[in-house]
């Protein structure tokens, strides 16, 4: 019985190390780096991945939080820790990057989340067009979104605001269903206003930011100014964004298995 066992733990042991190699190489195929989602749709799919667990996605969420072997990027990112010198560089980490440049990126990783999650949930996705260059991971933004402008659903000058607009989502009959706004440090009463001006479509409105400011965000909310739109105005933290982008991609790949 001790030796059934032992062979059973040695045996556990060589299939972990298996699956530890799968992620690393299918991160590494992406320069280093790698979203959760991302690997859900992708390390599941790979002929190497040897999981006996009914429970695979599970399994890739232990494996990236190895610190031997991984590290946490920003919420939803991982990388080697064997790179974690040249991500940081690479992806506006590192202390010597300027603030702005940080601030830049990160806005860019956020509205990229929301993109993909859109585009899995099946809907038409927009960007600023005024961030159409930046860089989410690896891709242009403009190259997540699946639409170059937003739809011409309503007069010219509403239309020229929907289009500064950091993410929109628009449903099948090409009208907005969501809007999302990303204040990493710019200011949430803005938004806030921008949102007013289309409170006569039924369109969900979200401030996207980090948990800290969700007070800021409450206190802005309480001008009567906002009363016609309070009801579908939201706040998202990014570890929630990050959460339902990664969920998004556990359901997408469940269905591929």
């Amino acid at each position: 019985m001790r030796l059934r066992s032992n062979f059973g733990a040695v045996e556990t042991q060589q299939q972990q190390a298996r699956q530890h190699d799968v992620v690393r190489a299918v991160m590494g195929a992406c320069g280093g780096y790698a979203t959760l989602g991302y690997l859900y749709q992708t390390v599941v799919r790979t002929p190497q991945w040897q999981s006996e667990s009914k429970t695979p996605f599970a399994s890739i969420r232990r494996i990236v939080q190895d610190g031997r072997f991984f590290f946490k990027i920003r919420p939803g990112l991982w990388g080697l820790k064997e790179q974690q010198d040249a991500i940081s560089r690479q992806l506006a980490l590192s202390p010597f990057v300027a603030p702005e440049k940080v601030e830049e990126y990160d806005h860019a990783y956020y509205q990229g989340l929301l993109v993909e999650l859109g585009n899995l949930r099946r809907y038409a996705t927009c960007i600023d067009y005024h961030d159409k260059n930046r860089l989410f991971l690896s891709k242009r933004l403009s190259e997540v979104a699946t639409l170059g402008k937003c739809y011409p659903f309503t007069y010219d000058h509403l239309l020229r605001k929907a289009r500064t607009v950091d993410v929109s989502w628009f449903n099948p009959r090409q009208l907005p269903h969501a809007f999302f706004e990303v204040e990493h440090t710019t200011g949430i009463y803005n938004s806030l206003l921008k949102f007013w001006d289309f409170q006569d479509f039924r369109i969900q409105f979200y401030i996207v930011a980090d948990a800290a400011r969700k007070q800021e965000f409450q206190g802005k909310l309480q001008s009567a100014v906002f009363d016609p739109i309070r009801d579908n105005l939201k706040f998202l933290d990014y570890e929630t964004v990050a959460r339902q982008h990664s969920l998004a991609f556990e359901l997408a790949a469940s269905e591929q298995i």
